[in-house]
């Protein structure tokens, strides 16, 4: 089942990032990394068209209460979101407490190790204060970046299923699942 997940008051630090609620005054650090042609599109989402579509966006990950900006040296180059996953793909998953997480970076900053840094640090928070059961994550069949830092952060292989797209094409997502026990035994 999907845990109540709520962000208002959490800050995370990693060696390079601090990961923390969004505020009004990233508007033009969103936009600057999401009107940029295949930033989104790794996600499912069009480039931004223009900065009130980035409000827009900004307006629901401050009232969602559950998607983290990641800020470095004060620059706000991605997101992370601590979404609510599909329970009806995932009946085997009913008694247990989890979530699923999503990612997105600044064109400018892939391949530095960054993500799977932001990743780790939402890991240990959900698992270590949250205490959910699980994580699962996903990335289209065609998005190695993404299934690298999924590796990299010890998820494995539990299906793929269908994904809806924002700019209405179905996706083939690979879904990873991580399980706290087994988190822990690693850590």
């Amino acid at each position: 089942m999907n845990a109540r997940i709520d962000i208002t008051n959490v800050t995370l630090k990693t060696k390079r990032l601090t990961l923390r609620p969004w505020q009004e005054e990233d508007l033009q650090d969103l936009y600057d990394y999401a009107h940029v042609e295949g930033v989104g599109q790794m996600a499912g989402w069009n480039p931004h068209k223009d900065l009130q579509e980035s409000r827009q966006i900004l307006k629901l990950f401050i009232e969602g209460k559950r998607t983290f900006a990641l800020e470095y040296e004060g620059t706000v180059i991605g997101s992370l979101g601590v979404e609510e996953y599909q329970e009806a793909h995932y009946p085997e998953l009913a008694e247990l407490s989890g979530r699923e997480i999503g990612y997105v970076l600044s064109k400018a900053y892939w391949g530095q190790g960054l993500m799977p840094e932001a990743v780790q640090a939402v890991m240990n928070y959900l698992f270590g204060t949250v205490k959910l059961d699980f994580l699962l994550v996903g990335h289209f069949d065609w998005n190695r970046q993404s299934a690298r830092v999924i590796e990299k952060c010890g998820f494995r292989y539990i299906k793929t299923v269908p994904y809806e797209t924002r700019y209405g094409t179905v996706e083939n997502s690979v879904e990873s699942i991580l399980y706290r026990s087994d988190y822990l035994d690693k850590v």
